[in-house]
């Protein structure tokens, strides 16, 4: 992009407002060195707009700049935050974690130190904590927020900030849209702050207590649906933490269920690099290498697997008797096996008396998660992508509002799942003792969780989809992903697309009953495909989703074709 004398001007000036506010010294000098250099094109890419909200809070690569995450950007938030706490109650409290990453514990306790100076109750965890133990903490503690610093499973070079509501959810509308005008009306000279000593000796900076986790600990433990089944149980658990902070919690689980466990010792210690993996998501099959390879050598029963904030858990099954070969699930099947593990049983003890289970999923989670439901006589709700939609229908359960349902399972193809009702996010570490009990049951029966896939296939049909994604990076990367859309949303029914034609095209930016706005586009075909196209919230890219379904005899076929199904979308997107 050729920049105008007008925009470089404006850049500089943004960058010499920058360094004169950055209190870290590493991203100060960043940026000094670019000015330095008269390095425009960096300084335009780190300067043209500032990181905002998305369906995941803030995200972005680590390094000086508005368009990085930084001590300064985190400060800014948090700032908007305390604003937005203070006049939402009179005594706000605010709970806050953090994983491996790089610069993690720093940016939590910057973000603290706002909080502490703008006099809210603020407690930081000591050590690095997943999400699913925040969530949990601040419903436990009965605070206002709650705060994650975390990419999730991005690459090293990113970092995040999350922020949750008293519920335990990531923050939805009003919140998050109030949050984000005052966080983006934060100037340098609005900021607050305090040293942590002054914060500590005052009281209104403290640890989290150590009650909470063990009632975290005590409430997942009474969340098995058959214990007596998984304690002390004689199977062996193959386990990669993946560098992150699921390693403390899912093996202290698994210590207090007597299950033998093996780890990968190469991924057990936190280290924001990931230096044994390219990307740490349990959905990536270079990620869980070493945990497979594990698992052979140790004979394992289960292979477990979660990100660095604990959020997303990955699974991988034996395919033979003597457990030579594993095959790593995808989303859609684990929330598959899941649902209708949590369903049957659910049906067997009695549910909950006149009430329904109700099971939530994201639009773009398989639909054969919702035939499982309707057959076992309980409701499904599909939400928008976002773990905190399932969150909000969740209290409406808790509020009264919905007093037909009971919350029984929330899923996300992109390897999130919740099987509790205490905590209201994604939760791999409550969502890998469910797995286990559910291999140690049809253990128990004599059946491999392969064979109980297989039959729930020859049941209801073959399911199955194909993910692919197109990064668009910078500025003109942007310019072109609302190019992309504005063309899809030209189509219309009788349309061609990936040699098919369109039967119907449901575009969320438009009313509807089903979701609230949204910027997705859903087009299904007459031969009864679906595609769902939904730019990220977190990173520069466009995700596409394809699913495809066949009946009862036409699993072979479709699987043998699904690489020339993806070639021919691929083609045409």
């Amino acid at each position: 992009m050729e920049l105008t004398k007008e925009m470089i001007d404006s850049i500089v000036a943004k960058a010499g407002e920058y360094t004169a506010s950055e209190t870290d010294g590493f991203f100060r000098s960043q940026v000094e060195d670019l000015l330095e250099k008269k390095d425009l094109e960096a300084l335009y890419d780190a300067f043209y707009t500032s990181l905002a909200f998305g369906t995941a809070g803030m995200r972005g690569v680590i390094g000086g700049g508005t368009n990085r995450i930084n001590t300064f950007m985190v400060r800014k938030v948090t700032q908007g935050l305390a604003d937005y706490c203070n006049s939402f109650t009179k005594e706000p409290e605010v709970v806050i974690a953090y994983d491996s990453r790089h610069y993690s514990p720093e940016f939590a306790r910057s973000a603290a130190l706002v909080l502490a100076a703008n006099g809210v109750r603020t407690y930081l965890y000591d050590t690095l904590h997943p999400v699913p133990m925040l969530s949990f903490a601040v419903r436990n503690l009965k605070a206002t927020a709650g705060i994650v610093i975390t990419a999730s499973h991005n690459p090293a070079k990113y970092n995040g900030y999350k922020v949750y509501w008293s519920d335990g959810g990531q923050v939805t509308p009003p919140h998050d849209i109030e949050i984000a005008r005052l966080a983006n009306a934060v100037t340098a000279s609005d900021i607050r702050d305090m040293s942590e000593q002054e914060a500590r000796e005052s009281g209104i900076l403290s640890g989290v207590p150590d009650s909470v986790d063990e009632a975290y600990y005590s409430m997942v433990l009474s969340s098995l649906r058959r214990p007596d089944i998984v304690k002390g149980s004689p199977i062996t658990v193959a386990y990669t933490p993946l560098h992150g902070s699921g390693n403390v919690p899912v093996r202290q689980m698994l210590s207090r269920l007597n299950i033998r466990t093996c780890v990968v010792r190469e991924q057990e210690e936190p280290d924001g690099a990931f230096p044994t993996v390219s990307l740490p998501n349990p959905e990536s099959h270079e990620a869980m290498t070493r945990v497979i390879e594990l698992a052979k050598s140790v004979k394992a029963d289960i292979v477990l697997g979660t990100d660095p904030d604990a959020d997303r858990m990955g699974l991988a099954i034996p395919t033979n008797a003597d457990k030579t070969d594993y095959l790593l699930l995808t989303g859609n099947q684990i929330a598959t096996l899941l649902a209708d593990y949590l369903l049957s049983t659910s049906r067997e003890k009695g549910g909950c008396g006149s009430r329904k289970p109700l099971v939530v999923k994201s639009l773009v989670t398989t639909d054969l998660v919702r035939k499982i439901a309707l057959e076992n006589g309980a409701d499904c709700r599909d939400v928008l992508t976002g773990f905190k939609y399932i969150a909000r229908e969740m209290n409406e359960i808790d509020q009264g509002r919905n007093k037909d349902n009971w919350f029984l399972f929330g899923c996300e193809e992109s390897y999130g799942f919740l099987t509790v009702n205490e905590v209201h996010d994604k939760d791999a570490v409550s969502s890998a003792m469910a797995a286990v009990e559910m291999m140690c049951y049809y253990a128990s029966k004599g059946i491999t969780l392969q064979q109980r896939l297989d039959s729930i296939y020859a049941h209801y049909g073959y399911y199955t989809e194909l993910v692919f994604s197109r990064d668009y990076e910078g500025a003109e990367g942007r310019i072109r992903m609302q190019e992309i859309m504005k063309n899809l949303r030209a189509l219309r029914p009788g349309d061609g697309l990936a040699g098919r034609t369109i039967e119907s095209l449901e575009d969320l930016l438009e009313e509807n009953g089903s979701f609230p706005k949204a910027d997705v586009v859903i087009i299904r075909f007459t031969g009864g495909e679906k595609l769902v196209i939904r730019p990220s919230g977190t990173e520069p890219k466009i995700k596409y989703y394809i699913f495809l379904t066949e009946g009862r005899a036409g699993r072979r076929e479709l699987e043998e074709r699904k690489g020339e199904i993806l070639e021919e979308f691929k083609a045409s997107l």
